[in-house]
């Protein structure tokens, strides 16, 4: 069946989540987190991920900002920051505009062009996509952005992707799902889309099944999978 609808993840995928810390970094009076940032930055996002999948086993959800405002604060407890509450509040309000990859305008025009549905479907509040969205002018190539606070579950739960059918009344298997986290990425095939991992850093595939269609190292062959599978 055609592909009539492309979905994102959000974090990592349509926006780079070292942004913050990288940004942040830069400013003066940051010295001790311009020594550190790289490893801050991969702390904050591995400890995100971790939490997410936690509360999800454990149906004890806590919505995303408070994640990462959590896993935020392990992270710089790690390097030894977390009496700087400055730095806190700007790495925060930073994560909440993060830049995206030089690729997806271009892209999410591209299939836009093509007649393809396009949304967001992440982990992240809606006050926190819409920032994002906003802060990187992709409002007018989206179709909308969806967030688990609908079901109040992280992905890769089965009930957050069924999202997608209800919002866009398509066929599993008409979905390309585009995300950079190849677990995610496996969950989504397991539910029955078509999946390509965005896998921008050249790392192994997740040994969970439901390997994805397609492994590419960034977001430009989009449309061309998409156009290809019609």
């Amino acid at each position: 069946m055609p592909i009539t609808t492309c979905i994102f993840d959000a974090y990592g995928t349509l926006f780079d989540v070292n942004g913050a810390a990288r940004e942040a970094a830069a400013q003066p009076g940051n010295e001790a987190l311009a020594e550190c940032w790289p490893q801050l930055a991969f702390d904050w996002r591995r400890k995100q991920l971790e939490y997410t999948w936690l509360r999800a086993i454990t149906r004890e959800h806590r919505d995303f900002w408070r994640v990462t405002k959590d896993s935020l604060d392990w992270a710089l407890a790690v390097q030894g920051l977390d009496e700087d509450e400055s730095l806190r509040d700007t790495l925060l309000n930073l994560y909440m505009t993060l830049p995206p990859f030089e690729e997806v305008p271009k892209v999410l025009e591209a299939l836009k062009l093509l007649g393809l549905h396009t949304a967001i479907l992440s982990n992240g509040t809606p006050d926190m996509l819409d920032a994002a969205v906003a802060s990187a002018g992709l409002d007018d190539t989206l179709d909308d952005v969806l967030s688990v606070e609908t079901v109040g579950i992280y992905k890769p739960a089965p009930e957050v992707y069924g999202l997608v059918g209800e919002r866009f009344r398509c066929a599993r298997d008409e979905v390309l799902f585009v995300s950079s986290n190849g677990w995610d990425a496996s969950g989504a095939k397991g539910y029955g889309f078509i999946t390509a991992w965005v896998n921008r850093n050249g790392e192994p595939r997740d040994r969970l099944g439901h390997p994805p269609h397609e492994v590419l190292s960034d977001l430009s062959l989009i449309p061309e999978i998409a156009v290809a599978i019609r």
